[in-house]
C-alpha cells in the first residue's frame, strides 16, 4: 500500500473521529495508527489548511457552521432561537446600556426586549436596529460605518473607534463557534477583533450559543469561555460540553431551565 494511500486513509478517519467524537487529539491518535505524534500534527496542519477542521493545542476541533447571511441564519432554527432568547432576555435590566452584537439568537433577544424598559441598546447591527425602532423605552444607538455583507453588520475601523466611547453594563455577543478549549471564535478576522474589543469594554459578557456550534472552532479567537460571565446554552445541549464550561467558572443558564 501507498504512502499517499495511508495518508488519504489515515485523513479520512480523522475525519470520522472528528464526526463522532467532536474533537480528536494528537497523543490519541499517534497511538491509534502507529505513528508519532509529529506525524499526526502534520495531518492536522494540512487537514486545517484544507478547510477541514480547526487546530487547537493538542489536536483538533471540527470546523464553526458555515458563513450564511445574517437574513439565511435567522430563517434557522427559529424556536431554538427563540428559546434562548427568553432565556437571555431577563439579564437586560432596566436603566443598563446594552451592546447587542451581531447574530440571529441576538436578534431574537432584540424583538423580545419589551417596549415600555427603559433602556440604551448599542448594535452595530441594522436588523436588529430595526427590531428596536418602535420600542419607546429603548434609547437606540447605532454603530456606524461600511456594513460587512457576510457578518450583517458594522465592524471595521469606524465601527471600532465608536465603539472606544462606550462602557456598556452587558455585551450579548455573537459566536461562530463555542469550546471549553478554544473559546469563542470567529470566521472573520475583521469581525473578531471587533468583537473582543466591545468584550474588553464591556463589564459582564453574555452570549447564547445554539447546540450546532457546541465543540467547535472558527479560524480567529474572540475570547477564552472563562471571560464569559454568563452562557445560555439549550435545554438538550450535550452534558459534557456543559460540564466543561461550568469548569470553566462561567455561570450556564439552560434555556426553559436554571441557571447552574
Amino acid at each position: 500500500m501507498s504512502t499517499e494511500l495511508l495518508l488519504r486513509e489515515r485523513k479520512t478517519l480523522i475525519q470520522e473521529r472528528l464526526k463522532a467524537d467532536g474533537r480528536v487529539l494528537a497523543a490519541d491518535l499517534a497511538a491509534e495508527f502507529r505513528v508519532s505524534e509529529d506525524t499526526i500534527r502534520r495531518d492536522l496542519r494540512e487537514m486545517a489548511a484544507a478547510g477541514l477542521c480547526e487546530r487547537v493545542y493538542g489536536g483538533a476541533l471540527p470546523l464553526a457552521p458555515g458563513s450564511l447571511s445574517l437574513s439565511q441564519r435567522v430563517a434557522m432554527a427559529p424556536e431554538r432561537k427563540a428559546a434562548l432568547a427568553r432565556a437571555a432576555v431577563d439579564f437586560i435590566a432596566p436603566d443598563s446600556t446594552v451592546f447587542l452584537d451581531a447574530g440571529s439568537a441576538n436578534l431574537a433577544i432584540a424583538q423580545l426586549i419589551e417596549p415600555d424598559l427603559k433602556a440604551t441598546v448599542v448594535t452595530n447591527t441594522p436588523l436588529i436596529a430595526a427590531a428596536l425602532m418602535e420600542k419607546p423605552g429603548i434609547d437606540l444607538i447605532l454603530v456606524g460605518g461600511p456594513l460587512n455583507r457576510a457578518v450583517g453588520a458594522a465592524v471595521g475601523a469606524r465601527a471600532q473607534r465608536d465603539i472606544e466611547q462606550l462602557r456598556p453594563d452587558l455585551c450579548i455577543l455573537g459566536t461562530c463557534g463555542a469550546d471549553a478549549d478554544a473559546g469563542l471564535t470567529a470566521i472573520y478576522f475583521e469581525d473578531a477583533e471587533f468583537k473582543r474589543l466591545i468584550a474588553s469594554r464591556s463589564r459582564a459578557l453574555l452570549v447564547a450559543v445554539t447546540n450546532d456550534k457546541l465543540g467547535t472552532a472558527a479560524s480567529h479567537a474572540i475570547v477564552g469561555i472563562d471571560q464569559v460571565t454568563t452562557l445560555v446554552l439549550e435545554a438538550d445541549a450535550p452534558v459534557h460540553h456543559v460540564a466543561a464550561f461550568e469548569a470553566s467558572g462561567t455561570t450556564v443558564v439552560m434555556a426553559g431551565g436554571s441557571e447552574r
